[in-house]
């Protein structure tokens, strides 16, 4: 990957930025001389994002809302965390239990949930948050401080996940997207995977024969394509997402997990056209496709293969509950009466212009996708009745 060409449009950072980001850099670089000067992208991107303290979502920083880094669909309007939870109701109202979310962002979308869920009379009887970013987790413990005692007594704060398996929902938004990722350049008939070295410049792509585990996955990838893909053709696998799927298997006794995302089916994930891959960088509002530059202060994702998601439901004996665009799922679950309800014009100009941000394919509802893993839960699903893309998977 080479340095984005208008670097000029990041805005500068920070001294203390700046500080952070080269203490980051000096623990990278001296992982690369430890392992013999390059690293995997994927443990890369763990230190980038993860590493304790120093890491981007370990380390205090304004990532979303207006201020912050990048806006998610919660962030956007309360009525996207309204049509979770009214598709959360429908499966609580079957057998009770409770809510498991991962990654809570500020916590909007969880009192909103817990607002609409009071509002439709199926509470869960706990809402449990896992948060690995210890900033998040304070800023969710301040939003959430705000709701009804009724409502805030249900929240809890978990530190992994929890042993015994529960009832209800599990709930991710812009988590998988964060799983770290490995990079591959197809050519001359094989395979290579792309890792992190270091230059005079800092640091850079270096190539390195993939492992067996990277190569399979590589071939399985490549036979599920129409045709072969071009020479010099680099993208993303994301080994990590099986683990985690099985993983969260072992919390789910009955009930949903819910995932919404950015990100394809396989076939269309590894278009030939997309060269490049989907690696992309988010710092202050601006995208960019720069990974090696403001180490710690700056999101780095990619999207999501929604196959390989499938793939890790059916080896862990999970089904495919459903699987659409952000915007079919919206519209099933009635967000067009959620904005009528408005109590007066003004109100209802508002809601519609953030409905739009959600639902229109230029914004956000094309490029996310929410798919719907079940265990012994057989009812049909609100949120995928428009729309059932689970044939593409």
């Amino acid at each position: 990957m080479t340095a984005s060409p208008p670097r000029s449009i990041l805005p500068p950072l920070s001294p203390e930025e700046h500080a952070h980001s080269e203490t980051l850099a000096a623990l990278i670089r001296g992982q690369l001389v430890a392992s013999g000067g390059w690293l995997s992208f994927e443990r890369f991107m763990e230190l980038a994002l993860y590493a304790p303290g120093l890491g981007y979502y370990s380390a205090g920083s304004a990532k979303l809302g207006p201020g912050g880094d990048f806006v998610t669909a919660p962030e956007v309007s309360d009525l996207f965390g309204r049509c979770v939870a009214r598709q959360c109701a429908a499966v609580l109202a079957v057998g009770g239990g409770e809510i498991l979310e991962l990654g809570a962002g500020s916590g909007r979308m969880a009192g909103v949930v817990l607002r609409e869920l009071a509002a439709l009379r199926v509470l869960p009887e706990r809402y449990a948050i896992l948060e690995v970013s210890a900033d998040l987790a304070a800023r969710q413990r301040e939003h959430l401080a705000k709701l009804p005692a009724a409502l805030g007594e249900r929240v809890v704060w978990l530190e992994r996940l929890p042993e015994r398996p529960l009832k209800g929902v599990i709930l991710a938004n812009e988590v998988l997207d964060a799983l770290p990722c490995r990079r591959v350049s197809w050519g001359n008939g094989g395979v290579a995977e792309v890792g992190v070295a270091m230059s005079e410049e800092g640091f850079c792509d270096q190539s390195a024969a993939a492992d067996e585990a990277l190569t399979v996955a590589c071939e399985e990838i490549t036979a599920a394509l129409p045709a072969p893909l071009p020479d010099g053709y680099t993208s993303e696998v994301c080994l990590r997402l099986t683990p985690w799927v099985l993983s969260l298997v072992q919390c789910l006794s009955r009930g949903l997990m819910l995932f919404c995302d950015y990100g394809l089916p396989r076939r269309h994930y590894y278009h030939p056209q997309r060269v490049s891959g989907t690696l992309r960088c988010h710092y202050r509002q601006r995208a960019h496709d720069d990974p090696y530059i403001n180490l710690g202060v700056q999101d780095i994702t990619a999207w999501v293969d929604f196959t390989r998601v499938a793939e890790a439901a059916a080896e862990a004996g999970l089904v495919v509950g459903g699987f659409a665009t952000q915007a079919a799922f919206l519209l099933s679950v009635g967000i067009e009466a959620l904005v009528a309800e408005a109590r007066d014009t003004r109100e209802r100009v508002r809601l519609a212009g953030e409905a739009r941000r959600l639902l229109m394919p230029e914004e956000m509802g094309e490029a996310f996708k929410v798919i719907a893993l079940t265990r012994d839960f057989e009812e049909p699903l609100r949120g995928f009745a428009l729309q059932d893309l689970r044939g593409s998977l």
